[in-house]
């Protein structure tokens, strides 16, 4: 059996690879493309354009590394099938449920560096690219990657509200360009605090340096107790901290695109806008599928194997591995579908996460019993 585990292995990982580096590489042309591009608008050389185009190979891997398995793993087994290599497999003994647990394994195998480069090594290679792309360019701010947040607190018993602007994130975790807007309970807007870098703890206390804070104190009135005309103060410090229940974990994930967030900080940051009474259907959605996409490499295992069954006279490698393709690329189509439906329609999160990889699951299966009984 350790022979034959090898042999699988061998040649599917094989493939699987040799798949994947040609992916990689076309999508690495493709983004050096618009990244010169964009670099020779501000006359910056090819070697530049290549690193930020290197620096997306992460991200492009953790999209493009399940589809990979499934056409490595069509290729491989078609081969075998090919060179009745695996007819001889299985008058060997290697039978269907047999055959099936050993790819199961190679699929968990996938399904862990998918959730590693997925949760670890994008997100950080996403930071890392901004700050790199803000030197190139030689600006201050990295791009565009700013956000709205929302945040309650009770003051001598009053509710307080805050709306918080955050410019952009730093590799190391700071903030910068951030706006604090505070509102009394009927909604008027009390304090704006501005400040140029913001250093968040664990505990949600906010450290605001070069602060500048404009504040709006209504005058009442003592006989009628009306209020009257508003006077406002400015003050420059050049540090202060404010308390919030918004840690780091949460302003990232908001800064953040959702494809780039890990699992954890979709989770914090779903749990956050529940708490503040906003919808959170779309990021619900986005960690299910967070979640659950490590799993597409069983489904992808499992739409493979059936190609294993198939005689070698049913259609050349070349046809197995444009159809290959064909199901993944209606594999992604359908998730994307589903996607959007679930927003649309208000479904259950994990349904539309889940819904189109359980059934490319339950026709794999089919086909597989269907090849293995009559076959």
């Amino acid at each position: 059996m350790r022979t034959v585990r090898t042999l699988l292995y061998k040649d599917i990982v094989g493939s699987v690879l040799l798949v994947l580096l040609g992916f990689l590489a076309l999508m690495f042309f493709n983004d050096f493309v618009e990244e010169m591009d964009r670099m020779s608008r501000i006359g910056a050389g090819a070697g530049k354009a290549a690193l930020l185009a290197a620096m997306e190979i992460p991200g492009n891997f953790y999209t493009l590394f399940p589809i990979s398995v499934l056409i490595g793993s069509i290729i491989a087994l078609a081969r075998l099938a090919q060179s009745s290599e695996f007819t001889i497999l299985r008058t060997g003994g290697l039978g269907p449920a047999r055959a099936l647990g050993l790819l199961a394994r190679l699929a968990a195998l996938f399904a862990v560096l998918t959730f590693v480069v997925g949760d670890y090594v994008t997100p950080e290679f996403e930071r890392q690219s901004d700050d790199m792309r803000a030197r190139f360019t030689r600006s201050a701010n990295p791009p565009q990657r700013g956000a709205w947040l929302k945040d309650h607190a009770y003051i001598d018993g009053q509710e307080r509200s805050y709306s918080v602007k955050v410019g952009r994130v730093g590799a190391g975790g700071e903030l910068g360009d951030v706006r604090i807007y505070e509102f009394d309970p009927q909604g008027r807007l009390i304090t704006r605090t501005e400040a140029s870098k913001v250093d968040v703890d664990g505990q949600g206390l906010w450290h605001l340096q070069q602060v500048k804070r404009t504040i709006w104190e209504p005058l009442t009135d003592v006989a009628s107790g009306a209020v009257g005309d508003v006077v406002v103060k400015e003050q420059q410090l050049p540090q202060s901290t404010w308390q919030s229940s918004l840690h780091a974990g949460v302003i990232a994930a908001a800064v953040l695109p959702a494809m780039s967030m890990s699992t954890m900080e979709l989770y914090r940051y779903t749990e956050h806008l529940s708490a503040q009474e906003q919808s959170a259907q779309a990021h619900n959605i986005q960690f299910w599928r967070k979640a659950l996409y490590p799993f597409a490499c069983f489904v992808m295992v499992a739409l493979a194997l059936p190609f294993a069954y198939l005689h070698g006279r049913s259609g050349g490698i070349s046809l197995k591995v444009f159809g290959g393709i064909m199901l993944g690329i209606s594999f992604v189509v359908l998730s994307n579908v589903a996607n959007h439906l679930g927003l649309l329609k208000n479904w259950t999160p994990w349904v539309a996460a889940a819904v189109p990889s359980l059934l490319y699951l339950g026709l794999s299966m089919a086909a597989f019993a269907w090849l293995v009984r009559y076959r």
